[in-house]
């Protein structure tokens, strides 16, 4: 009788020490990831966050910056991890890394914001997310460390197939013709772009843009549509030297793959890896001959 306890015990505690697991697992795989951005050259911009924080200015200091520091403590305590798996995470980090400080739009704030703000050091890392209610929830845990806004979304996934199909009705949607470059900033007729989003978030040219958000799994939920059209519009507005970096998480729903096609374009795709898709996207600006977002 004893031993049978001693088993349903066991079996009850699985699913939380597999987490418990899971969640160490990833923490020392961030640790990795994190030492490899101080593991720089001697000219490297990354340098100047270590030392700022108590290591040497030798230009030999591997120590992580605060928001890394944070990050691996925070997953190394926690049963909750990031909803990404680790290969899509790298995916994302090698970018960043490659970037240096760079300027990273995320949609959605969740149990990984954390861990980008982390791997963006000294960088700008803003997050868009719906639900005030679940912003002040996170950024109570981590106060100081975290940026986002609250953000209303007009559409409902129910309407991806209608908004697709009218949107090229609408010249405000487009970007070729007479009309230019489509705008965002108060550009109320088209149902697709977000119009009403913090200017701070217009006024800066972003280097990254991760789509995560908003929520895309039942008919009244906002669906992913209006973000993948404005992180679209905002990489063909470009007018800093490069491409704009757009990863597109969960594409193995149709609306992401659909929205993605029409807007983000597979002949921008360079890598997909698990659920997630990264595009390099160039600017249009001064380029008179676009018609079309792809």
């Amino acid at each position: 009788m004893e031993k049978m306890k001693i088993s349903r015990s066991f079996s009850a505690e699985k699913p939380r020490l597999f987490a418990g697991l899971l969640a160490a697992a990833f923490a020392a795989t961030l640790l990795l990831i994190a030492g490899s951005f101080t593991s720089l050259s001697p000219n490297s911009p990354f340098l100047c966050s270590t030392s700022a924080v108590g290591g040497s200015d030798d230009g030999k200091s591997k120590d992580p910056t605060p928001p890394q520091l944070e990050a691996i403590l925070h997953y190394a305590t926690s049963r909750t991890v990031p909803q990404q798996s680790l290969a899509e995470i790298s995916v994302s980090a090698a970018v960043l890394r490659s970037l240096g400080p760079c300027r990273f739009l995320v949609f959605g704030l969740g149990h990984d914001s954390l861990m980008w703000t982390g791997l963006n050091p000294r960088g700008t890392t803003l997050f868009l997310e719906e639900d005030p209610r679940w912003v002040h929830s996170i950024l109570r845990r981590f106060p100081n460390l975290l940026r986002s806004r609250v953000v209303r979304y007009p559409t409902r996934l129910h309407q991806a197939d209608s908004l697709l199909s009218s949107y090229k009705d609408e010249p405000d949607c487009l970007l070729g013709g007479s009309h230019g470059l489509a705008r965002l900033k108060g550009n109320a007729k088209c149902k697709l772009a977000l119009s009403t989003l913090p200017s701070e978030v217009y006024e800066d040219e972003w280097d990254v843009i991760m789509i995560d958000a908003p929520r895309g799994y039942f008919p009244e939920a906002p669906g992913r549509m209006a973000a993948i059209y404005t992180a679209a519009v905002m990489a063909r507005g470009r007018t800093h030297h490069g491409v704009t970096h757009v990863f597109l998480h969960d594409v193995n729903r149709r609306v992401e793959r659909v929205y993605a096609e029409e807007f983000l374009c597979k002949k921008y795709l360079v890598k997909a890896v698990g659920r997630l898709w990264h595009f390099e996207i160039p600017s249009f600006v001064g380029n008179g001959n676009f018609t079309s977002f792809c």
